[in-house]
Parts: structure tokens; C-alpha cells; sequence
């Protein structure tokens, strides 16, 4: 009995050991986490091998989009008042400041010669203009064009080895979409956010006369107008140009352009030195009982011409008050937002088939657009 005990103490003496040098040197075989001199070491992640990427992560979509995005900065001479000089002006209001009025924006190059597409409201007015690349250059900025019914512009600068980004396309986008938003807000520096689609073809917003926004959650922020909404590729999808907010910062309701609008008008700049649009000379109203009623319309889906330009090329065509625009060009129409997007969207000059219902009975007209006038200038 007693060499029995022996042997027992003997054995729970060295398992007891063991258990000690195994806790100390390589607690993770006991799955537990050591301690050193009363200080909890914790357990370290596997190290990445060099250039791995972490799953998940926009690393290489931030890369490759953000050497593209630039910082624009404007200035513009402040006005003088006519009076200044009077020295009676002076006496009772003082000398009045000629400090220039600041702004910021960002913007996207989209050509190695230099062409940036940014928001028409970052360079309206401006006198002067820096561009500053993320690679540390500056440059003067000009401003070959602008399309205020879009608020789209094409700034151009001079310089070589100029990165630019790729185009994508935004008509293959679904709510859901993950996306990211690149630009310089507040002036604090580049920044890129990230977010999804939160919602397409937004319109009726009030903020230009062409609207079909892309609608993210990625925050945008002031400085962000004129800067890059891209995909997970680094494709540009959107040139950010507005938000709703109530406090002046990011709320999560975002909108930008839609690149297939951007390219549109900076192939129009860059070619025409303007933008050319389809026009008809009708005045639309959408489709409510009260009108359906006035004229007498039994059908519920299309656009109602309460208005019609004598002589216009939708005048010459046969197009009358009453007359109910349902589809053009086999494109449904439902609303006026969507028929000024698609009539601006023909060619001047080249004849489109519109279905209009009248009385109750589909008529096929063939309508030749004329160029949309441009927008007469807000009194100062």
C-alpha cells in the first residue's frame, strides 16, 4: 500500500509539472491566454504576408480611383461698391473689404489631356483656379465648358503623366450596389468613403433641370461636390454633387450624376464647346384627375401637353393641347422629369416616333426636335 502511494504522489508530481512548463511556455495548447508579470499578453493575429490584402477590404479600388480625383480651389475678386471712393461713403460705413471670396471642390480627370470633369456651382464665377493632384502638383485650372442645367463642368489642365480613371457604366447599377466616394471635404484633405446605392433615378429634387441622381449612404460632405462616386473596380459611376442634410454635414443621403450624363456632356463640351439637347416646345404637366378630367383623358399613364409653341417642331408635327405623350422612341414615358431627360436625350434635327393617346385613340407621330434655348440668365 504504501510503495502504491508512493508511486501515486510521485506521477501527480510530475503531471503537475508538466501542466506548469506547458501553461507557461505555450498556453495556447491549453487554449488559454498567458500572463507576465501580472499583465495580460494578448494573443496576436497571423501576420499578412507583404502586399496581402485583407478580405473585405477597398484597398485597390481606393488606390486606383483616388490618384484621379483632384482638389479644386477657387477664388473670386470681391464686388466693389461704386461708392467706395466717396469720402462720405467712407465716413459713415467705412472702407469695405477687397478680400477675394474663396471655395473649394473636387474634381475627376478623365483624359491624359487633361480634362476634369467637376460641378458647374464649384466653378461658376470663378476667377481664378488652382488644381491640386494627389501626387503633390498644382496646376492652373481653366474652365473649357460648362452645362448649368446638369451642373456639370470641364475643367482643363497642362500637365504631363496626369492619371486619370476609367469610365463605368451606370446603367448597370442595382440598389445595393457597394460604392465608394472620394473627394475633399471641408479641406481637410482627400478622403475616401464607403457606402451602397440607397436608391436610383431620383429626381423632382430641385436642383437642376435635368435630374436623374444616383442616391448613396457613403457620407459627402462640402468639398465633396465635383468629386468621384466609383465601384468596387475604382470605375467611375458618379461625379458627387449634392446632399440633404439639416446640420450642413453628411446625413447618409447623398446624390451624384450618373456617368453616362457626364459623358455626354463632356463629349459635347469638348467637341461642340456646349452642350446640344433635344427640344420640342411643349408645356407638360403630369397626368392628375383634375386635367385627366379637363380634357377628358381616360388613361391613366403618360403626360399631359396643357401647351403647344406655335410653330415648334412638336407644333409642326400635329402635336396638340390635350394630347397625351405615352411613349417615345418605344421608351415609356410617366412622368415630366422622365420626358425632358428623353426628349433632351434626341438629336436636333432627326425625326423620333412619339405614341400619343388623343381622345381615347393612339396616334403615331414622327417629331424632328429642334436645340434646346439655352436658359435665360437669373436677374442680378
Amino acid at each position: 500500500m504504501k510503495r502504491l502511494w508512493l508511486l501515486f504522489s510521485q506521477t501527480a508530481t510530475v503531471l503537475l509539472a508538466a501542466y506548469f512548463v506547458v501553461a507557461t511556455l505555450k498556453p495556447q495548447w491549453l487554449g488559454h491566454t498567458p500572463s507576465v508579470g501580472g499583465a495580460i499578453a494578448l494573443l496576436e493575429a497571423p501576420a499578412l504576408a507583404p502586399g496581402e490584402i485583407p478580405p473585405g477590404s477597398f484597398r485597390l479600388a481606393a488606390q486606383k480611383a483616388s490618384a484621379a480625383v483632384v482638389s479644386i480651389s477657387t477664388s473670386k475678386a470681391a464686388a466693389k461698391n461704386p461708392n467706395a471712393n466717396d469720402p462720405w461713403f467712407k465716413f459713415f460705413y467705412g472702407d469695405q473689404g477687397d478680400e477675394a471670396q474663396g471655395g473649394l471642390g473636387s474634381g475627376v480627370i478623365v483624359s491624359t489631356s487633361g480634362y476634369i470633369l467637376t460641378n458647374n456651382h464649384v466653378v461658376e464665377e470663378a476667377d481664378e483656379m488652382e488644381v491640386f493632384l494627389n501626387d503633390g502638383r498644382h496646376a492652373k485650372g481653366k474652365v473649357i465648358g460648362t452645362d448649368p442645367d446638369s451642373d456639370l463642368a470641364v475643367v482643363k489642365i497642362d500637365l504631363d503623366r496626369l492619371p486619370t480613371m476609367v469610365l463605368g457604366n451606370s446603367d448597370n447599377l442595382q440598389v445595393g450596389d457597394q460604392v465608394l466616394a472620394i473627394g475633399n471635404p471641408f479641406g481637410v484633405g482627400q478622403t475616401v468613403t464607403s457606402g451602397i446605392v440607397s436608391a436610383l433615378g431620383r429626381n423632382q429634387l430641385g436642383i437642376n433641370t435635368f435630374e436623374n441622381f444616383i442616391q448613396t449612404d457613403a457620407a459627402i460632405n462640402p468639398g465633396n461636390s465635383g468629386g468621384a462616386l466609383v465601384d468596387t473596380n475604382g470605375h467611375l459611376l458618379g461625379i458627387n454633387t449634392a446632399i440633404y442634410s439639416r446640420s450642413g454635414g453628411s446625413m447618409g443621403i447623398g446624390f451624384a450624376i450618373p456617368v453616362t450624363t457626364a459623358k455626354q456632356v463632356l463629349d459635347g463640351i469638348v467637341k461642340d464647346g456646349r452642350v446640344t439637347r433635344g427640344w420640342i416646345g411643349v408645356e407638360p404637366n403630369d397626368l392628375s384627375p383634375e386635367l385627366a378630367e379637363t380634357f377628358d383623358v381616360k388613361t391613366k399613364e403618360g403626360v399631359i401637353i396643357t401647351g403647344v409653341l406655335q410653330n415648334g417642331p412638336a407644333a409642326q408635327a400635329g402635336v396638340r393641347p390635350g394630347d397625351v405623350i405615352v411613349s417615345i422612341a418605344d421608351r415609356p414615358i410617366a412622368d415630366v422629369t422622365q420626358l425632358l431627360s428623353v426628349v433632351a436625350s434626341l438629336k436636333p434635327g432627326t425625326a423620333a416616333p412619339f405614341t400619343i393617346e388623343r381622345k381615347n385613340q393612339k396616334v403615331q407621330l414622327n417629331v424632328t426636335p429642334g436645340v434646346r434655348p439655352k436658359p435665360k440668365a437669373a436677374p442680378h
